[in-house]
């Protein structure tokens, strides 16, 4: 059993906190910007763009994924209405980050004229990277735990942050909504950082053996398939939660959204391929080229710097008339030389 209990709070200078959280937040997003890089390089793509993209999306994400937090905790948030923008934040909400991240790219590729399908492969794994370092933030706040459990990895909740119905039984709640002081708990972040790492090996897997040599996979797959693996993962995983406050049928909204977006991703992936087997001339996201230089980059990146040559001046209408003739024939040896002409007179003109 983990019996540590982390302290949120990383550093303090009087009333400023810098927190944990936070800082998984800055680690997750140099993660996702070292993955880009990487993938974007060896896949020919466009690498000036990275940075000011990835500062909108994360900012997208930040405001997206605070206002699906906040109408989870809406009991909460109803009566602390000032905690909503003021720090210390408690927690973002995935769906509502992806939601505005995603509107975030699509203004980006237009904006910047790239392929829509090609960087959706790039991002897909960066986003799931993300994640895997960000949940760990989770467990600095003691959040996104399961139910009680006597497993060697089990996790101590402080009763301070323990939802319904796992409340200590000093604070006052019915038998029914209460687990002991010492009980230990099943850390669901750490089995969706797992999933979503998994996850990572495996996009990245796919794209090299079936997208970038032109089998099985179209450009695009990849980044859906991202809606698919982790809208089953944290489908699978919600049912260990409890304490939710946004459902719509007793169902968590997570669970509801998680499956709608995975049955979407396929559905998608199956009309894609359906509509490139019909129309095999018209490219939809031609597929990245595969890398083959020594260095790891593909040609395109290694060749983009060099300028292309100039083409050649065409030669002007009456330059190729001549040279449309063909050569004069030279005399013939055989004829004798012309004879010498009489000597110049006075009239002569060439004198």
């Amino acid at each position: 059993m983990i019996d540590f209990t982390p302290n949120p709070v990383a550093l303090a200078l009087g009333s400023f906190e810098i927190r944990w959280y936070g800082i998984g937040y800055v680690a997750a997003i140099a993660a996702a910007t070292w993955l880009a890089f990487r993938e974007a390089r060896k896949r020919g793509e466009r690498t000036d763009i990275i940075v000011d993209s990835l500062i909108v999306m994360a900012i997208a994400a930040l405001i997206g994924g605070r206002a699906y937090h906040v109408i989870d905790q809406w009991a909460y948030y109803k009566d602390h209405l000032s905690a909503i923008v003021l720090p210390p934040y408690s927690g973002l909400g995935i769906y509502g980050g992806l939601f505005t991240g995603l509107l975030a790219v699509i203004y980006l590729v237009r904006h910047y004229k790239v392929n829509f399908w090609r960087w959706g492969d790039i991002i897909a794994p960066c986003i799931l990277i993300a994640q895997v370092i960000g949940r760990f933030g989770n467990f600095m706040n003691q959040e996104l735990y399961g139910p009680p459990t006597d497993l060697p990895w089990g996790i101590a909740i402080q009763c301070q942050n323990r939802v319904n119905p796992y409340y200590c039984p000093s604070s006052g709640a019915a038998p029914q909504f209460t687990a002991p002081e010492n009980a230990h708990f099943i850390p669901l972040f750490a089995y969706e950082a797992l999933l979503s790492l998994i996850g990572v090996f495996v996009m990245l897997f796919l794209y090299r053996r079936f997208t970038a040599r032109k089998r099985l996979l179209i450009a695009g797959d990849i980044g859906l398939l991202y809606f698919v693996w982790y809208g089953v993962e944290r489908s699978v995983l919600e049912t260990l939660r409890s304490g939710w406050d946004w459902t719509f049928f007793g169902i968590p909204m997570a669970q509801l959204v998680g499956m709608g977006a995975a049955v979407a991703a396929i559905v998608a992936i199956v009309v894609r391929h359906l509509w490139v087997r019909r129309h095999p001339e018209a490219p939809v996201g031609e597929p990245a080229v595969e890398p083959s230089g020594p260095d790891g980059e593909s040609p395109a990146a290694s060749t983009a710097a060099e300028p292309a040559p100039e083409p050649a001046p065409e030669p002007a209408p009456e330059a190729a008339a001549i040279a449309s003739e063909p050569p004069a024939e030279p005399p013939s040896p055989a004829e004798p030389p012309a004879p010498a002409t009489a000597p110049a007179t006075e009239a002569d003109p060439a004198v």
